[in-house]
């Protein structure tokens, strides 16, 4: 017997359907005091339930590993080196696109058997059931990616500046949630597990091959990738913290323009003249929503 199981035998049952003298008069505060009251407790055994799922020892050590893998591989690096630094940028964004988005995919296909049992005896509303799900997750996804950058960051010798490092956990953290939306969605568009998971790692994967680190060049076919990857925005953000315009390590490198260096050649490409900052957080913003809202409509189409 699974954990959703024994929580639904512990949940009260909570009836959607109006009663007559509801019917007759108008029920709003009710009927809002109804959708908060299952809310409530739909949020209560979401967190009981994501509780283990989040914080088993796997999944723990697994994020402990890659920030520990990390910081080992580019222990104290130098701003200098900065086809290293972008790499470490590039890892950051991969491991953090695939990481919640692989995971929440299978939110809503695992429940799928009990969340129509539910809803076809009345015992909430899709919003409720949604809105619990969406809020309880926030401070399961965040804790982890908290843990792996605290770690990382400082092992990997990365601007050390306090406003830096609280820019950078701010990205990265929006970057989780954005990445778990598209999980989400994916997941209850397709609400079939084994399927969802094929398509979500191949969107990862294109994603990432037009996220801006591996290929500069991408042919034009397929360039409209890149401007609806998570990847590509959130690697550009982590850039634009760590050397912002490329100013100031241009001026230490002793960069010109048409300079052959190599160093300089990392800076004019991926540095300079690139996306501003402000344009990425608003398209993860839209993202963030969109995703979520996509997520919702598909569990609209499911008969109860």
């Amino acid at each position: 017997m699974d954990m959703t199981t024994i929580a639904l035998k512990d949940t009260p049952i909570i009836t959607n359907r109006p009663s007559n003298e509801c019917r007759r008069r108008s029920c709003g505060s009710s009927s809002l005091s109804t959708w908060f009251n299952q809310f409530t407790i739909l949020l209560q055994r979401s967190l009981k339930e994501r509780k283990h799922e989040s914080f088993n020892t796997l999944r723990v050590l697994q994020v402990l590993a890659a920030a520990l893998l990390a910081g080992s591989m580019w222990w104290h690096s130098d701003i200098r080196d900065i086809q290293d630094r972008l790499g470490l940028l590039f890892f950051i964004s991969i491991f953090w696109g695939v990481f919640p988005s692989f995971n929440s995919v299978f939110a809503f296909p695992q429940e799928r058997a009990i969340f129509m049992k539910e809803r076809a005896s009345g015992m909430y509303t899709l919003s409720s059931y949604f809105m619990a799900r969406i809020v309880g997750d926030l401070p399961m996804e965040l804790i982890l990616p908290s843990v792996f950058l605290t770690v990382a960051y400082w092992m990997t010798g990365l601007k050390p500046e306090l406003g830096a490092f609280l820019l950078t956990l701010a990205i990265l953290l929006g970057y989780v949630l954005v990445s778990q939306g598209l999980g989400l969605a994916l997941g209850a568009a397709i609400m079939d597990a084994k399927q969802a998971s094929t398509v979500v790692t191949v969107t990862m994967l294109a994603f990432v091959l037009t996220g801006g680190f591996y290929v500069h060049k991408v042919p034009s076919c397929m360039a409209w990738i890149k401007y609806v990857s998570t990847t590509f925005y959130s690697y550009r953000l982590l850039i634009d913290v760590q050397y912002a315009e490329g100013k100031m390590i241009s001026s230490m490198l002793g960069c010109y323009h048409g300079s052959n260096n190599a160093s300089c050649k990392f800076v004019e490409e991926d540095i300079g003249g690139q996306i501003g900052p402000a344009v990425s957080v608003g398209i993860l913003f839209v993202m963030f929503v969109g995703y979520r809202l996509l997520a919702y409509l598909a569990l609209r189409r499911i008969k109860a």
